[in-house]
């Protein structure tokens, strides 16, 4: 039982003891990874399937030696956008999430789907 405990104790430490891997997502041989820009992901994959945008409101924020500065109590509207790249039946969809402009998130959905143009 000791020994199961260790182990158990021993792996989880390996597991969070690994930094936080950025996300990426592979357009035939090319990447885009989180902080490039709504432009640089459109010239590399091409048009996305699906294109749904909204705005959330949140505070301004300045960034100084890793630390966040408030600039203001009043609300801003963040335009958000999430890309849906449908691969195809035999490949895993893929949702992009920009906010203003920047790639922040990539997000592996369930296997893609034969569209209307694969006719």
């Amino acid at each position: 039982m000791a020994k199961a405990l260790a182990l158990l104790v021993l792996t989880m430490s390996a597991f969070c003891s690994q930094g936080a891997a950025a996300d990426s997502f592979r357009c035939g041989t090319r990447l885009v990874t989180d902080g490039d820009s709504e432009d640089k992901v459109a010239a590399l994959c091409g048009p996305p399937t699906d294109v749904q945008r909204r705005e959330v409101l949140r505070r301004p924020v300045s960034w100084y030696r890793g630390r966040p500065y408030y600039t203001s109590y009043e609300p801003v509207p963040v335009p958000i956008e999430y890309w849906t790249y449908n691969l195809g039946p035999n490949k895993l969809m893929r949702r992009l999430k920009f906010e203003d402009g920047l790639l922040v998130d990539i997000e592996t959905l369930s296997h893609g789907y034969y569209s209307d143009r694969d006719y």
